[in-house]
């Protein structure tokens, strides 16, 4: 019989604000908002990280800086300084590495690793969970939550139930349970839009885990397509995902916020044609293979989206980049008739 996976998820705790936290001590105990200019409320783009203390004041990640600017003045609003995060976040996942040897890096706070192999059981992986947290901390002076779950998806949600500066471990036969009584939209890939759908189809609002179990797979598979039998899967704690964890892989990019929000394929293009050319030539200068784009979209509604495509590893210039992202980009012209906020576009490399 196949051994039933351990799968561990670390998460900063509000990792771009939190640093900026030790690095000024007297910001501890005020909001902290990190990242676009507010403008007096008149700045465009979005909040990157904010403290438990600005969401005190419906401050969130993601949100409109203007909005959070209006919501409270008084904050103090920082800009990121990615290059120094990049820096704390390699010492970090160095640690990580270190108590549970290679893992799949979701982005600069957030990673997973596979220990089912290292731990053998749960017990064992909740030390080892608790010693990279207090190693980060003893280290690094910032917080981090773990999640221990029988897959990444578990792993991911035990660790967002145990935010902040926690740890939590569901087992296998706990995870049914577990989840039951959460909203539909704790499961990856289930948003707003596709609750509706499933609500119309139950005749219920407020729909919880538990409720959206009662639809058949067959009924799924026909209101979602093959996404709805991942759903399925899901919706009943089972993920087969894998931890992917080639060392190597990173991206290199740029993004552009527009000053007003636009549907002008010209203006649009030539942005983003100025972007592919900005990130080729860093490439070209680091001497960087790469092997696949992603083009990056955030509509009007701050709706964000990302498309991306690979071919073989090799060397690359920006013709070839623009050939392969451009109609990515006009996808999201052509798939909706939203005006557009941000484009962004990044190259995958690796060694």
């Amino acid at each position: 019989m196949k051994k039933k996976r351990i799968i561990l998820h670390i998460d900063m705790d509000y990792f771009f604000a939190q640093v900026e936290e030790r690095e000024n001590p007297h910001f501890r105990g005020k909001p902290v908002v990190v990242g676009a200019d507010p403008k007096e409320g008149k700045g465009r783009g979005v909040v990157s990280t904010c403290n438990y203390e600005a969401r005190k004041y419906g401050i969130r990640s993601g949100m409109p800086i203007s909005r959070a600017y209006k919501l409270f003045p008084e904050a103090v609003f920082l800009p990121v300084n990615m290059h120094f995060y990049e820096k704390v976040s390699v010492s970090i996942f160095d640690i990580v590495r270190k108590n549970v040897g290679e893992v799949e890096l979701v982005s600069l706070d957030e990673a997973y690793a596979d220990i089912t192999k290292k731990a053998g059981s749960y017990k064992k992986a909740e030390e080892i969970g608790e010693r990279i947290r207090k190693m980060v901390f003893r280290k690094e002076k910032l917080t981090c939550t773990v999640g221990i779950g029988e897959n990444k998806m578990m792993a991911k949600i035990a660790c967002e139930e145990a935010k902040p500066n926690g740890i939590k471990t569901v087992k296998s036969t706990e995870s049914l349970k577990f989840i039951e009584k959460m909203k539909v939209e704790k499961i990856p890939g289930i948003g707003p839009k596709t609750r509706e759908v499933m609500e119309k189809h139950l005749g219920k609002k407020n729909l919880k885990i538990k409720d959206a179990r009662k639809i058949k797979k067959e009924k799924l598979v026909d209101l979602f397509g093959k996404r709805g039998g991942d759903f399925y899967n899901k919706l009943r704690g089972v993920d087969k995902s894998s931890v992917e964890t080639e060392r190597d892989v990173k991206t290199v990019g740029k993004e552009h916020t527009f000053q007003e929000d636009t549907r002008d394929p010209q203006k649009i293009t030539k942005t983003f044609k100025g972007l592919v050319f900005s990130v080729s030539k860093k490439v070209e200068r680091e001497s960087l293979s790469t092997k696949g784009v992603v083009v990056v979209c955030r509509f009007e509604d701050f709706e964000t989206h990302t498309r991306q495509t690979s071919f073989p590893k090799g060397d690359y210039d920006s013709d070839f980049f623009y050939k392969k992202s451009v109609p990515l980009l006009l996808r999201f012209l052509t798939e909706s008739n939203k005006k557009i906020r941000l484009v962004g576009f990044r190259v995958i490399t690796g060694s």
